[in-house]
C-alpha cells in the first residue's frame, strides 16, 4: 500500500490524527502489515509535542512513550497502553511468521508482555511455537483488569505462566474497555437500587408493575422493529421474555425462541440461515443490495453460535459485570444475524437472559430495557451501526441472482472479537433509566391508583374494578376532568356532586405535576 493509499485508507476507516504524530501500537501494526481488519474504536499514537491532547478516537502520548519501531516494540506498546484487541492480533498473527513471535519471547523470556504475546499467539492460531515452557516466574493475567473487563483470574497456563482471564473462547470473545462512563455506571450498583425499590413496595404492587412492564417491554421490542403486534403476539412474546434465564443457553433453544416469535412460518424460513444476510436498501433501478450491515456467512453460523453458547456458560461462573456481559452477548448475536427474521427481538431477549441468570434482576421482574431503547432509538441505531460501518469496507461481496449478498473473503474473526465498549455504555444507560425512571414510576402510579380506587369505593360508590379502571382512564385522558361524553354515557349514573368528588379525588392522588409523568 502506497503512502497516498494509506492516507485514504485511514480517512475512510478511522478519524485522522487530531495533531501531528506517528502511529504506534495497533494503528502502526495495521498500517505496516496492511491488515484487513476494522481499526479499534480508540487507538494510540505518539505526538510531536510533550503535552498532547487525546480524543475519544485517539490516545495521544508524548514522545517519551514512543516504542521501539519493531513488531515486538509495537505489540508491547499495544498491550501496555491499549489493552487486548483480539481482532487485530488474529489478523496480525495470520500475516507473521511464528518464528518472529518466538524471537520476541526469547529476547525477554520472563517478560510479562512477551509471555502474554506468546499465549495470545498460540490461543488465537492453535499453533505451538518451538519454545520451552516458561520457568518459575510470577504468572500474569492475559487481560489487564484495570484496562478492560475480564473474567476473574482464570485458569493458569503453566506453559506460558499466564492466567487466561478472557471472558470468552476462541470462537467468540468481545472485549470492553473500562471508561469513565462505565466506571460511573458500575459504581451505582443498579441491582442493589432495584432491590431497594422492591423491598419497600408491597408484593402485590411489585407483581402488577412487573406484569405491566413486561407487556410494555414486549410491545417496545416490536416497536423498535417498526412493527405493531397483535395483542396475542405481544403477550406471547412477553411470556417468552418472562422465561428468559430459567435455563442455560443453547442453539436449539434459540431456534425454538425464533419459532415462538415468528408463529406463522409460511413466509419465513425458520432455523439458521442457509444464505447470506444483510440490512440496508436497494438500488431503485437494478434492485441490487446497498448494504449497511452484512451478516456472518451461513457456513460460519454453527461455529459462531457455539461460541455464543460457550461465552454464556463462562460468564455465569465469572465475576464479569452482568450488564457488560449482556452487551457483548446480545450485540454479538445481532451482528452475526443467524436467522432470516427475528434477530433484533432475540438480541434484546438475550439481555434479559444474561441479567436474569446473573441474578441482577429480582425474581419475577424483567428489566424492560426495550422501553428506554425505543426512547433512545437514534442512539441505539448509532451504536448498532458503529461496528457495521467499520466492518463494511473490509467485506468483499457480490449480489446474488436472488437479490441477496455473498461474502467472498474471510471476515469471521470480526464477528467474534469486536470491541463492545460503546455497546456496554449504551446498555448501561438503558438499565439505569429503567431503574431510576420506569420501575419507580410504575410503582408510584400503582400505589396512587390503589389510593384513588379505595377513595372512590369509600366516598362515592362501590364499583367493580373494571369500572374504576375506566373512570381513572377517562380522567387521565382529559387532564383530571370527566368529559361530557363520559358523563352522558359510561358514567351517567353519577350525579354532578359525585363527578366533582371523583375529579377531586383523582387530582389529589395524581397531582397535576405528576400527570405528565404517568405512562
Amino acid at each position: 500500500m502506497t503512502a497516498t493509499s494509506r492516507e485514504r485508507f485511514w480517512q475512510r476507516v478511522h478519524p485522522p490524527l487530531p495533531e501531528p504524530g506517528k502511529l504506534a501500537g495497533y494503528s502502526a501494526l495495521i498500517d505496516r502489515y496492511d491488515l484487513q481488519v476494522p481499526v479499534p474504536s480508540r487507538v494510540a499514537a505518539i505526538a510531536e509535542r510533550y503535552h498532547p491532547s487525546s480524543t475519544s478516537d485517539w490516545q495521544m502520548l508524548p514522545p517519551g512513550h514512543a516504542p521501539e519501531d519493531t513488531l515486538g516494540g509495537h505489540l508491547e506498546f499495544a498491550l501496555k497502553w491499549e489493552g487486548v484487541s483480539l481482532a487485530v492480533l488474529a489478523a496480525l498473527f495470520a500475516e507473521t511468521d511464528g518464528r518472529e513471535i518466538a524471537s520476541i519471547v526469547l529476547d525477554k523470556p520472563t517478560g510479562r508482555y512477551a509471555r502474554r504475546i506468546w499465549f495470545l499467539y498460540e490461543w488465537l492460531t492453535g499453533a505451538q511455537l518451538e519454545l520451552p515452557d516458561a520457568g518459575k516466574v510470577t504468572a500474569v493475567l492475559v487481560v489487564d483488569p484495570e484496562q478492560q473487563f475480564a473474567a476473574g483470574h482464570g485458569p493458569l497456563s503453566r506453559r506460558h505462566r499466564v492466567r487466561n482471564n478472557l471472558p470468552g473462547t476462541r470462537r467468540f470473545c468481545p472485549l470492553v474497555h473500562r471508561t469513565r462512563e462505565l466506571e460511573r455506571c458500575v459504581a451505582m450498583d443498579l441491582a442493589a437500587k432495584t432491590r431497594a425499590v422492591i423491598g419497600r413496595t408491597h408484593p402485590d404492587i411489585v407483581r402488577r408493575a412487573a406484569a405491566f412492564l413486561l407487556l410494555k417491554d414486549s410491545r417496545a421490542s416490536f416497536g423498535i422493529e417498526g412493527e405493531r403486534p397483535s395483542p396475542n403476539r405481544a403477550v406471547r412474546w412477553g411470556q417468552a421474555i418472562a422465561r428468559a434465564g430459567r435455563s442455560g443457553l443453547s442453539v436449539p433453544s434459540l431456534v425454538r425462541l425464533q419459532e415462538t416469535l415468528i408463529g406463522d412460518a409460511r413466509f419465513v424460513s425458520l432455523g439458521l440461515r442457509t444464505e447470506g444476510g444483510w440490512i440496508g436498501t436497494r438500488d431503485r433501478s437494478t434492485l441490487e443490495p446497498i448494504p449497511e450491515h452484512i451478516s456472518a456467512r451461513p457456513d460460519d453460523l454453527p461455529d459462531l453460535l457455539r461460541g455464543l453458547v460457550e461465552y454464556s456458560e463462562r460468564i455465569e461462573s465469572s465475576p464479569l459485570d452482568p450488564v457488560v456481559a449482556a452487551a457483548c452477548l446480545s450485540f454479538g448475536f445481532v451482528y452475526i444475524h443467524p436467522f432470516e427474521d427475528g434477530n433484533g427481538r432475540i438480541h434484546r431477549w438475550l439481555v434479559h437472559h444474561v441479567l436474569a441468570r446473573a441474578g441482577f434482576s429480582p425474581p419475577g421482574l424483567v428489566f424492560p430495557v426495550s422501553i428506554p431503547m425505543l426512547r433512545r432509538i437514534t442512539d441505539y441505531h448509532e451504536v448498532l451501526n458503529g461496528h457495521s460501518v467499520r466492518l463494511l469496507p473490509f467485506i468483499q461481496w457480490r449480489p446474488t441472482v436472488r437479490g441477496n449478498v455473498e461474502v467472498l473473503n474471510e471476515v469471521t474473526d470480526c464477528y467474534r472479537f469486536f470491541d463492545a465498549t460503546r455497546h456496554a455504555e449504551f446498555l448501561y444507560r438503558c438499565v439505569e433509566e429503567t431503574v431510576s425512571r420506569d420501575l419507580p414510576r410504575e410503582v408510584d402510579y400503582l400505589e396512587r391508583y390503589d389510593e384513588f380506587s379505595a377513595a372512590v369505593q369509600e366516598a362515592i360508590a362501590d364499583m367493580p374494578d373494571r369500572t374504576i379502571d375506566l373512570l381513572a382512564r377517562f380522567l387521565r385522558q382529559n387532564g383530571g376532568t370527566l368529559s361530557q361524553r363520559a358523563r352522558r354515557r359510561e358514567f351517567s349514573l353519577l350525579n354532578p356532586a359525585e363527578v366533582a368528588r371523583a375529579e377531586a379525588l383523582y387530582r389529589r392522588c395524581f397531582p397535576a405535576d405528576r400527570l405528565s409523568q404517568v405512562e
